[in-house]
C-alpha cells in the first residue's frame, strides 16, 4: 500500500518490506522463503494474491539468484536486492508457466516478488531501497534504525 512518511517509522516487522524512490514510499505484507524448501515452492500454485503482497526470498549471503515460472499462476515482479536492500535488477510481468530462467545477476540477498506490473506503477526502479530486518543494519542504505 502507498502510506504516509510517518507509518514508516514503526515498520521494521518481519512481515512487512518498506520500499522506497526519491518520489514514492510503498509497503508490502510478505511471507518470507529462507529454507531451501520455501524457496523451491515459492508462489507456485496460488491463483491470486492480495495486491501490496508479496514473498520476500532471503539468502544466508549475497548469491547469483535464478528463477522460473513453472507451475506458477500469476504474473510477477521480481526485484532483485544486494545486501544493503538496494534494487539492483527489476524483472517484470515474469510469464506465468514460463520455465525460461529469470537470471537477477550475481550479489543478490534478498529477491522480492510482487503482482506483475506493480512496481512499475509504483515507480519503483534500480537503485530503489528496501528496508526490512533482514538487512544487516550497518550495511543497510536504508535501516531499521533510523
Amino acid at each position: 500500500m502507498l502510506t504516509s512518511a510517518g507509518a514508516f517509522a514503526q515498520s521494521c516487522t518481519d512481515d512487512v518490506v518498506d520500499i522506497r524512490t526519491d518520489k514514492a514510499r510503498a509497503q508490502f505484507k510478505i511471507e518470507i522463503a529462507d529454507t531451501p524448501a520455501e524457496q523451491a515452492q515459492g508462489l507456485m500454485h496460488r491463483e491470486s494474491m492480495p495486491r501490496f503482497s508479496g514473498m520476500l526470498f532471503v539468502y544466508p549471503k549475497p548469491t547469483r539468484a535464478t528463477f522460473w515460472m513453472r507451475n506458477t499462476l500469476l504474473p510477477l515482479d521480481m526485484l532483485f536486492v544486494d545486501e544493503a536492500g538496494v534494487v539492483q535488477h527489476i524483472h517484470e510481468n515474469a510469464t506465468p508457466l514460463s520455465e525460461d530462467v529469470i537470471d537477477g545477476g550475481s550479489g543478490v540477498k534478498a529477491v522480492l516478488e510482487i503482482n506483475g506490473g506493480l512496481s512499475k506503477m509504483l515507480g519503483l526502479g534500480v537503485g530503489s531501497q528496501m528496508r526490512h530486518p533482514s538487512f544487516d543494519i550497518t550495511r543497510a542504505a536504508w535501516p531499521c534504525i533510523e
